[in-house]
């Protein structure tokens, strides 16, 4: 292999600071199947939301005991990320040789198959197999990062990222809706669904088989239109023979200009021949991503799963006493002004200051957040609910949009970590595995904390002392990345 060769196999991600800057346009042709793509898995989740609870109860499995609702809801949460973090790399890895369209497809019928199971099923283990089964064949966290980076380069990638918001607010509206109003529709709509047995044999099938039909839709959508973006593959069967074989099958297969053009994908020069292997990917600069991931992903889950516990929480414990519409509304607020700010000021702040800039300020305004729990709770008992509250409130809200926004700029130092283009799928996996790990482990242990805090004679800030431990952790591994992704790229 010649020299000219070896530098196509390693050739940049990003645009280099001497190419033209002209803004790419987004391929829309491509793209809007993406954001299909994300509503499908979205919807999961907050379908499941409001119906599990009951579900668990329909079930037996807590022989009546409420206060075990919220254990067995956990479990499930937990038995998912589990089968997700066991199988992550593996998916993220395999999309580099095969290609990210099948592990899509894979990842779509995995919705198909398990909300169908979990809507039909009437013991806990079946609820548990449902979820174990969508986990370890969901791989869209990773393949949908790396398809969106294959498509996009370096100058329209931040406005995509702009538009990625989009499903999830989607689903967030949408997903409650149908798992609340849609749940045992033999009782609530007798008119229409009164005479069906299997309604009434399984309550929350209608619920569960929205999102699996709109799941189904979309895997022809994006079996019919969605273009392959790896440009060098091999079949599967290949595949498991150089792993048989300990030789490596993968067949330089070049796209015509044509084809790349049609699918989107940039950078279509670089054709690198084949992926490399994992131990390779562990470069300074992909630790680095993935630290950065790492601590942001922590700071995420322990605010997120605080936040609710501490509106909840009575004022003579540390919490606010709100009830649960009040909760639920300044959680829905905080979810579309996420969604409208990063849709209208993603790519500006990015062209304005920098990807590095921005992810340090936003990571930094955790510690504000923080700062604010206590200050809330001694307003509420001094003065009670009143506009003091609310106004704290609503600056914490917005200082948690502005970390939830900062998040984001971290797929692009991820795509700059990657030492060459074929190996994105594995980056990405490398990160979302620690990440997958770190959501498992992070809401069971600041949950734990704070229940230690509101016990009688220990120290009611202790939660809080761990929350700005982690927060400043963030700050720490954001200051190891560069101020813009390009400058990974000039070192390469």
């Amino acid at each position: 292999m010649n020299r000219h060769q070896d530098d196509d196999e390693e050739a940049p991600l990003l645009q280099q600071p001497g190419q033209p800057k002209t803004r790419t346009p987004l391929p829309w042709n491509q793209f809007w199947i993406v954001l299909l793509i994300q509503l499908s898995h979205n919807l999961v989740p907050q379908t499941l939301a409001p119906l599990t609870p009951q579900l668990i109860r329909d079930i037996g499995v807590t022989h009546g005991d409420e206060t075990q609702v919220a254990h067995f809801v956990g479990i499930l949460q937990s038995s998912y990320s589990a089968a997700q973090a066991l199988t992550v790399l593996l998916w993220s890895q395999l999309s580099d040789h095969v290609g990210r369209k099948p592990l899509t497809l894979t990842s779509l019928f995995a919705i198909v198959v398990s909300m169908f199971s979990y809507g039909l099923s009437t013991t806990f283990v079946g609820l548990i197999f449902s979820r174990v089964f969508y986990g370890a064949f969901n791989a869209s966290d990773c393949v949908i990062k790396s398809l969106v980076m294959d498509i996009t380069d370096q100058t329209n990638l931040p406005k995509a990222y702009g538009y990625m918001p989009l499903p999830l607010m989607l689903g967030t509206f949408i997903g409650p809706l149908v798992g609340g109003s849609l749940s045992r529709p033999a009782d609530r709509f007798p008119d229409i669904f009164g005479r069906s047995e299997l309604l009434r044999t399984h309550p929350y099938l209608l619920s569960c088989a929205v999102p699996a039909i709109f799941a189904s839709v979309v895997f022809l959508v994006t079996y019919f239109r969605l273009k392959e973006s790896v440009s060098s593959r091999s079949s599967l069967w290949e595949l498991i023979k150089g792993r048989l074989l300990r030789q490596s099958y993968t067949k330089p297969f070049t796209l015509s200009s044509n084809d790349l053009a049609s699918s989107g994908v940039a950078n279509s020069e670089e054709v690198p021949s084949r992926p490399l292997p994992l131990r390779a990917l562990l470069t300074p600069k992909v630790l680095t991503a993935t630290a950065s991931s790492a601590t942001n992903s922590l700071l995420h889950v322990t605010l997120f799963s605080i936040l609710p516990v501490f509106y909840a929480t009575p004022i003579e414990l540390g919490g606010l006493s709100l009830d649960p519409p009040r909760i639920g509304a300044i959680l829905a607020v905080s979810g579309v002004a996420h969604g409208v700010f990063q849709l209208l000021f993603y790519a500006r702040l990015h062209d304005r200051f920098g990807a590095g800039a921005i992810y340090i300020a936003g990571v930094g305004s955790g510690i504000p957040i923080i700062i604010l729990f206590p200050v809330i709770n001694a307003l509420a008992r001094a003065h009670g609910i009143g506009l003091a509250v609310w106004l704290c409130i609503g600056v914490q809200i917005a200082l948690k949009v502005i970390l939830d926004v900062s998040s984001a700029y971290l797929v692009l130092f991820v795509r700059a970590a990657a030492p060459n283009r074929v190996s994105l799928g594995a980056t990405n996996g490398i990160v979302q595995t620690v990440v997958t790990a770190i959501r498992i482990t992070g809401p069971a242990s600041v949950a734990t904390i704070f229940s230690y805090s509101m016990q009688e004679g220990h120290d009611a800030w202790s939660v809080y002392y761990f929350l700005m431990a982690v927060a400043f952790l963030a700050v720490g591994t954001s200051l190891l990345l560069p101020r813009h992704p390009s400058l990974w790229e000039d070192h390469q």
